[in-house]
C-alpha cells in the first residue's frame, strides 16, 4: 500500500510542467480550460512567468493545483498508473484541495475558482506587507509553544504548519516576527523569513475565513474516492459533510503535517508518492524515518520509473 501527497505554497517555479505541456494535448486542454475558467492567462504565467507574478498568493495557488493535477491525470490516462489505488491522500494546505479533486470530491473547475478566491482573501486579509512567517529549523513544536506563551506579552505570534520534528513555520504582524527572530537567534535556533506577504494559518486571517465560506458554501462536494487526512485533524475525514468545515478551518489553524504522516506511518504505509510541482515535501518526508520510500512525480520519467503495488 502506498500514500500520495501533493505539495503546497512554495514549490512553484517559472516552467514547471512545461515539458508535459508541450508534448501532450491532454494537457494543454487543462491549462488552456484554467484559462477560461479563471478568465486569465494562466498558462502563460506559469510557462513563462514572471516569477514576481507567478509568487502572487492568488495566482500561486491556483497554478500549483493545476500542475498537480495534470500530473495525476496524465499519469493515470496516459501512463495506466492508478493512483486512486492509494490508501490515503493528504495535502499540504492548498494541496489539500488538490488531493479532494484528485479524490473525486471536488470538480477541477471549482477547485480552481476557490483557490483563486483563497489566494486572494487571504492575501488581502491583513494589509500588503504587514504580515509575514518564520521557518525555524531544528526545534520542535513543544520549544516554540513555550517560547511563545512564555513571551506573549512582547510578541503575538502562531504557529502556522507544524512540518516535522524540526522544523516550525509560525505567522504573525512583522514587528512580533522580527521580534521573535531576534529571541530565537539569542537561542542559537535557527530561523529563516519567508518570502510570503501574509500570515497565513493563524487567526489573523479571520476575513479570508468570511469570505472562503461564503464560497465554499456554494460549492457541491461528492462522495470520496480515497480518504483524505485533514491538515485541521490529522486524521482521516469521516464523510463527506464534514470537508467543507474543515477547509473553512483550515485557513485559520495550523497545518499539522508532522502529526498527519505520522497517522499514515502509524497504519504502516511507509510508501509515499508526491505529486506536483518541485521536491520540497519528498525531501521533508524523507527525514521523518529510514523505513520510508518516498518518490516525488513532476516529469515524464519520473512518471514512466514510477512502481506502485496494490
Amino acid at each position: 500500500m502506498f500514500s500520495v501527497i501533493f505539495p503546497g505554497q512554495g514549490s512553484q517555479s517559472v516552467g514547471m510542467g512545461k515539458e508535459l505541456y508541450k508534448k501532450y494535448d491532454i494537457i494543454k486542454k487543462l491549462f488552456k480550460d484554467a484559462d477560461d475558467v479563471l478568465d486569465f492567462n494562466l498558462s502563460e504565467l506559469i510557462l513563462e512567468g514572471p516569477a514576481e507574478k507567478l509568487n502572487l498568493t492568488q495566482n500561486t495557488q491556483p497554478s500549483i493545483f493545476l500542475v498537480s493535477y495534470c500530473i495525476f491525470k496524465i499519469s493515470k490516462d496516459e501512463f495506466g498508473i492508478n493512483l486512486n489505488k492509494a490508501r490515503y491522500f493528504a495535502g499540504h494546505s492548498l494541496g489539500e484541495y488538490t488531493a479532494l479533486t484528485c479524490a473525486n470530491a471536488l470538480n477541477f473547475t471549482d477547485t480552481l475558482t476557490l483557490l483563486s478566491k483563497r489566494g486572494k482573501a487571504m492575501q488581502e486579509s491583513v494589509p500588503d506587507a504587514k504580515g509575514g512567517m518564520l521557518a525555524i529549523i531544528g526545534s520542535n513544536l513543544k520549544v516554540i509553544e513555550t517560547l511563545l506563551i512564555e513571551n506573549d506579552k512582547k510578541y503575538k505570534c502562531y504557529i502556522a504548519n507544524d512540518n516535522s520534528s524540526n522544523q516550525i513555520v509560525v505567522s504573525g504582524y512583522l514587528d512580533d516576527i522580527n521580534k521573535f527572530s531576534i529571541d530565537l537567534k539569542a537561542k542559537k535556533i535557527k530561523n529563516i523569513k519567508l518570502p510570503v506577504s501574509a500570515p497565513f494559518h493563524c487567526k489573523l486571517m479571520k476575513d479570508a475565513t468570511i469570505k472562503m465560506s461564503e464560497e465554499l458554501d456554494k460549492v457541491h462536494i461528492k462522495e470520496l474516492s480515497n480518504p483524505i487526512i485533514s491538515n485541521v485533524t490529522a486524521s482521516e475525514v469521516q464523510n463527506k459533510e464534514d470537508i467543507k468545515d474543515l477547509l473553512k478551518k483550515q485557513i485559520e489553524n495550523r497545518v499539522r503535517w508532522r502529526e498527519s504522516i505520522n497517522y499514515i506511518l502509524q497504519k504502516n504505509i511507509t510508501k509515499f508518492i508526491e505529486i506536483g510541482p518541485g521536491k520540497i515535501q519528498t525531501n521533508l518526508i524523507k527525514r521523518f524515518n529510514n523505513t520510508i520510500d518516498i518518490n516525488s512525480l513532476n516529469s515524464e520519467e519520473d512518471i514512466k520509473n514510477i512502481e506502485i503495488n496494490d
